[in-house]
């Protein structure tokens, strides 16, 4: 997973597995629905790896807000 992480973060395009392009489809759609830009939603996926390394057990948060 963290593999295909990193191809969907590089700048440039490659041809990209099934999994980066249902992943990168993802993407678009959280930033259609939150009304954010991609970059942002990068922000959120990365965070919520971070949180995940440091022991929130696998647990999405109660609540999150965009500031704007």
């Amino acid at each position: 997973m963290a593999g295909v992480l990193e191809q969907l973060f590089r700048p440039q395009k490659m041809a990209m597995s099934q999994e980066a392009m249902e992943l990168e489809a993802a993407r678009e759609i959280l930033a259609e629905v939150f009304g954010v830009r991609l970059s942002e939603v990068d922000e959120m996926i990365r965070g919520r790896f971070e949180a995940e390394d440091g022991g929130s057990k696998g647990l999405w948060p109660q609540e999150f807000w965009l500031e704007g």
